[in-house]
């Protein structure tokens, strides 16, 4: 037990510090090969929300562990919700751009709901999979579409080349993409191994300990744009990773590992997800028209509550 622990930390330390060289040295290479800074633009968004999960969960669905890779997925948006915009709301209040109404926000309901309509027969199978995938390419183009800031803000974003070669970058990406999945798995590994010892189901430990160790990133992201000023990025923050995750992440277990789901996903973990959609939804959309656009910081309290209450009905 001691050592799937250690096992487990050792794994999220090393995910996390990977996934960030990888990502930076990935968008400088491509820099300096010219491809179109949009496009990279929009795959570092990608990656930089999801990588962590993205990748445990592609090592889960292939070591027969499907369970924590649903479970990373359900379980870090419901993190990112009730965890971490509420820890975000309990340093200042959140200002709300009212164009998130208009795009960002109905994209955002419509793959959590298209996500509980695959999954409501109890399966995840390959046309699953396709479909979800389909779906983060149409959620992009509407991102995207006629939306003159976006493009801006994704190559805004872009990491300043710092005039090193080309293979230098190149070497530093692969090395970090290398502990990225030996990390990964030594993750998975260590998860597994926790789940038999305690004799609980991988789902389990996907919802909680792995889930919340991989929304860690987004978690010091958010705290870190409130103390310096930038607080509508924690709402686009939380928005562009959910997205990400149901879009980009939940297809892999679905294409690499089909199958059943484990009952209590639908009868339970969904609907807790789809709750603090919801509500997340409606804070912005009320708030928006309210208590001076801003999300108030009291809005922590029933956030975290919810999350407590949800860890609490697992353990």
């Amino acid at each position: 037990m001691l050592l799937f622990s250690i096992a487990l930390v050792v794994g999220l330390v090393l995910l996390v510090m990977s996934s960030d060289k990888f990502i930076e040295h990935a968008a400088l290479v491509a820099e300096k090969l010219n491809v179109s800074p949009i496009i990279i633009g929009v795959t570092l968004v990608a990656l930089g929300t999801s990588a962590p999960e993205m990748v445990v969960s592609a090592i889960a669905a292939i070591d027969n562990a499907p369970g924590i890779a649903i479970g990373n997925v359900i379980g870090s948006n419901v993190a990112n919700i009730g965890l971490v915009f509420g820890a975000t709301l309990l340093l200042a209040a959140i200002p709300i751009n009212s164009s998130l109404t208009k795009k960002e926000i109905p994209l955002f309901l419509g793959i959590t709901v298209l996500a509980g309509v695959l999954m409501y027969d109890g399966a995840l199978d390959i046309l699953d999979g396709t479909l979800l995938v389909a779906g983060f390419a149409i959620t992009l183009f509407f991102l995207l579409k006629g939306s003159k800031d976006i493009e801006d803000e994704l190559t805004g974003d872009l990491p300043e080349d710092d005039g090193s070669p080309v293979i230098k970058s190149l070497a530093i990406a692969l090395v970090g993409l290398i502990v990225l999945i030996a990390s990964s798995k030594l993750l998975v590994w260590g998860a597994i191994g926790i789940a038999t010892s305690l004799g609980v189901s991988d789902l389990i430990i996907g919802l909680t300990i792995v889930a919340i160790g991989t929304s860690l990133p987004e978690l010091a992201a958010s705290i870190t744009s409130v103390k310096k000023g930038h607080h509508d990025i924690a709402i686009g923050n939380i928005l562009g990773s959910n997205i990400f995750n149901l879009a980009t992440v939940l297809p892999l277990p679905a294409l690499l590992a089909p199958g059943a789901l484990e009952n209590s996903i639908m009868s339970r973990d969904y609907w807790w997800m789809f709750g603090l959609s919801v509500i997340f939804a409606l804070s912005v959309f009320v708030f928006n028209k309210h208590h001076g656009r801003s999300i108030p910081k009291w809005m922590a309290f029933p956030l975290l509550g919810a999350y407590g209450t949800y860890m609490y009905s697992l353990v």
